[in-house]
């Protein structure tokens, strides 16, 4: 009898039957199809990559497993590792990516970084050229454990005999799990063909390693929960900054707000936490946070962080104005971001869950009041920005539009640059819904390879891609290949990918100008015009071009509602400004100095800055 494994999934369990010889109907078996089935016994049932003679050996492996695992051929190995990192978002579990030796391990870098910073579980498996050949400066010979060693520094290693191999997939899927990081295991190729050792011998050097996935409760202990509530108990003003950390604790952080009295903001990752209708809600936070969430930080004495590593210390309160309580699974990043006083290392939900009792309900409600009027003033802010003219289409106001048109359990992706921005500010995000982007790297191309890996692992649920036009030319084009290929395999076919046409490199050309006092570099910031519905139609897909304000809801509607995925091209006014919530005088010369010192466009922006400036002004006193 082969040994069953206890295999745990988001809670659940669930027997496994690890058999390394079920792959070829009880024959002997290489070190490939080992690689498979090992991976399908960690619970692995779709791997993204692309082929090459450096892993052919695994390649051919997937295709003799194909009723086990699929193989999800991009067009590009950053495209792999992206998707890789997007099904560890979106379903929790493990991603794995796959790439051939030399150029295609290189290509998977910028994704496997991307999996890094945000911290997701991935494997990437890259081939090698035979071991023989290694030192002697053979074709598409890499340095690959030196090349891997920062993005998978938790572990990288590379297999040198057979009986090596079950204890090294096992310990990347552990790894990987365990401290949420990415790992990567080297194959030459020569490895792969030979002779798998599913046992390995019972003897000195011989690492033997089981399967499994380990179920830890981590929870503060009752001192350090009572120090926490005390802390948060004291305050009177309490401010809450969720995060990724905190997608899964958003029962327990609504309670935890509402027995506080709180305000709650939301750092980007974490835009799904909680649903965006709650009155006390600010938003994001940040360059592109909200109004609301920069009055909460300036006028709180009590900060909560859950889950999360918001980078921008300038829009969390002064050192010493506030009192502070952090939690975090991962006890380095702690007091990284503004220095607390409670430090509680743990999962955010079962940690809140543990001091909700501790907890005293505040019956003075002034600060509330104050948040949620806050919180009001600023969607006005919002609805008037997205209603200014603008030539042709102003690109608030598409994300306006589509919010209340969201399916429920819909799954967004955004790219980087504004798209990003519109994301966090004019979207409401509701219970059951989804959403992620490239939160600590902010890398531009991951919009549609994010959205695909979300549809492929949940193909009930509807899937919207927001991509600038900059990003579309990196790679969204390419992604869109692979949408046309896979798409009439759908039952659902709800997959719509928006694209904002302004011909522009939008997000860091406001950069030039409020960072750098320089005017808008032509050449290094104007795109190529192209044809982005055309394109999908060449595809087979739908594509609709908008360019007059009242086609949008119209365009969101039939996306939304068609029966095979559909791209809706924007034309966009690339002078509408990405205004940060707060503007501090050395910004505000740098605008200027741009603006006149031969900014082209400096009209334009001008007269689109008074406009958002206005609204700004008649939405609060609205």
């Amino acid at each position: 009898m082969p040994p069953r494994i206890l295999l745990r999934r988001n809670g659940d369990c669930r027997q496994v039957v690890c058999n390394p010889q079920a792959a070829r109907g009880g024959m002997s078996i290489n070190v490939s199809d080992q690689i498979v089935e090992r991976l399908h016994a960690w619970g692995v049932r779709r791997v993204f990559g692309y082929p090459g003679d450096g892993i052919n050996g695994v390649i051919t492996a997937l295709d003799r497993a194909r009723n086990k695992l699929e193989f999800v051929q991009v067009r590009h190995e950053e495209l792999a590792a992206f998707m890789a990192c997007a099904h560890a978002k979106f379903t929790g579990d493990l991603g794995v990516c796959i790439a051939t030796s030399g150029p295609g391990a290189i290509h998977l870098l910028n994704g496997l970084y991307d999996a890094k910073a945000d911290h997701q579980p991935v494997v990437a498996i890259v081939g090698q050229q035979a071991r023989s050949a290694l030192g002697g400066s053979f074709q598409q010979e890499v340095d690959l454990a030196s090349l891997f060693k920062d993005v998978a520094g938790e572990f990288v290693q590379m297999a040198t005999v057979p009986a090596q191999v079950r204890m090294l997939i096992d310990r990347a899927a552990r790894i990987a799990l365990d401290q949420r990081c990415v790992t990567c295991v080297i194959l030459p190729n020569d490895l792969q063909e030979l002779k798998a050792v599913p046992v390995p011998p019972r003897e000195h050097g011989s690492v033997p390693t089981g399967i499994g996935r380990t179920s830890c409760a981590h929870v503060p202990d009752d001192e350090a929960l009572r120090a926490a509530a005390d802390v948060l108990n004291e305050g009177r003003r309490v401010a809450i900054l969720a995060g990724a950390g905190a997608l899964h604790a958003g029962e327990e952080l609504i309670r935890v707000a509402d027995a506080l009295g709180a305000g709650l903001a939301k750092a980007l990752l974490g835009k799904m936490a909680v649903p965006d209708d709650l009155p006390w809600v600010t938003g994001p936070i940040g360059l592109i946070g909200s109004a609301a969430s920069w009055e909460l930080m300036e006028h709180c004495d009590t900060l909560l962080m859950v889950g999360t590593s918001f980078p921008y210390s300038e829009f969390l309160p002064a050192e010493g104005q506030a009192r502070g309580v952090q939690i975090d699974r991962d006890g380095r990043q702690l007091s990284l971001r503004y220095p607390m006083e409670v430090n509680l290392v743990g999962d955010s939900r079962q940690t809140l869950q543990r001091l909700l009792p501790l907890l005293v309900h505040k019956g003075d409600r002034a600060w509330r009041q104050r948040i949620e009027a806050s919180v009001q003033r600023w969607w006005k802010v919002l609805e008037a920005r997205a209603m200014n003219d603008a030539s042709p289409l102003n690109p608030q106001r598409v994300f306006w539009e589509l919010s209340p048109l969201l399916p429920d359990g819909a799954m967004i992706t955004a790219d980087s640059g504004t798209a990003a921005l519109w994301y966090a500010r004019d979207l409401k995000a509701r219970a059951g819904m989804a959403g992620s982007l490239s939160g600590g790297l902010a890398t531009m191309g991951p919009a549609i390879p994010y959205a695909l890996a979300a549809k492929l692992a949940h193909p009930s649920r509807p899937a919207i891609a927001l991509i600038g036009d900059g990003a579309m030319q990196m790679l969204g084009i390419n992604s869109l290949i692979t949408v046309a290929d896979r798409w009439r395999g759908w039952q659902d076919c709800r997959f719509v990918v928006a694209v904002l046409n302004n011909a522009d490199l939008n997000m860091v050309t406001w950069e030039q100008r409020a960072t750098t006092a320089a005017p808008r570099f032509d050449t290094s910031q104007a795109l190529p015009a192209f044809d982005y519905a055309a394109y999908a139609r060449l595809l087979g897909l739908e594509g609709l071009h908008i360019e007059r304000v009242e086609d949008i809801a119209p365009a969101w509607r039939y996306a939304l509602d068609n029966d095979r995925p559909t791209l809706l091209e924007f034309a966009c006014d690339p002078n509408v400004p990405p205004l940060p919530p707060h503007v501090d005088l050395k910004q505000a010369r740098h605008y200027l100095s741009a603006l006149l010192h031969g900014d082209r466009q400096a009209l334009e922006v001008i007269r689109a800055t008074a406009r958002e400036t206005w609204a700004s002004l008649s939405g609060k006193s609205g």
